[in-house]
């Protein structure tokens, strides 16, 4: 059986065969991004505050498989919820054990859901996937990434975004960024932008 992560490879791979005979739009300006609350995700250490109760108020990490476990609260699923939806969720559990609950989560480290991380394949330095930053550029990407390999075809790098619930590609300029110091490419990510970076024909 086919693991989910070799059938994300095969699709990589099949996107970095197909990068050179085809030509996407020219990623440029973008319109205004909708507010986007931060999404807790697995990886994700979370400060715990139960008001008047030092005893069950503890950081814990989130873990694989996206659910926490405190004292009083076992198994409760974190991943995909902002802060204050899970607070709300472990108030309605200790309930049944406390009289009028109040919590407070503070994340104290940041990964993110899947969905939400940006992920950077191809002829970077560091290939990997990073947690979003709200109003997080190209060029923060490529900082974070330690920039192009000796054998990166920079200017044919795409980004690939789902818009409306369909897979989109656009070409991006990051030689001309990067080498060149035109910040007129230093384009706006977006959560779950894979960056491809193809290599160099020669």
């Amino acid at each position: 059986m086919i693991s989910k992560m070799g059938l994300i490879a095969s699709f990589i791979v099949s996107l970095l065969i197909l990068g050179g005979c085809t030509s996407f739009p020219l990623l440029t300006t973008q319109g205004e991004k909708t507010p986007h609350d931060y999404l807790i995700g697995p990886g994700d250490t979370l400060n715990i505050i139960v008001w008047r109760n030092p005893e069950i108020s503890m950081s814990v990490p989130v873990r694989p498989d996206g659910k926490i476990t405190t004292p009083l609260v076992e198994d409760l699923p974190a991943s995909g919820k902002t802060s204050t939806q899970l607070a709300r969720d472990i108030e309605e559990t200790l309930a049944k054990y406390l009289q009028q609950p109040v919590v407070t989560v503070v994340i104290t480290a940041f990964v993110g859901p899947f969905t939400e991380q940006i992920r950077v394949i191809g002829e970077a330095a560091e290939p990997q996937a990073l947690p979003y930053r709200e109003n997080m550029s190209v060029m923060d990407v490529m900082i974070a990434v330690g920039g192009l390999t000796e054998f990166a075809a920079g200017n044919r790098a795409r980004i690939i975004r789902v818009v409306d619930g369909v897979q989109q590609q656009y070409r991006v300029r990051l030689n001309d960024l990067i080498r060149d110091g035109d910040v007129s490419a230093n384009v706006p990510m977006y959560q779950g932008d894979v960056l491809v970076i193809p290599e160099s024909y020669f």
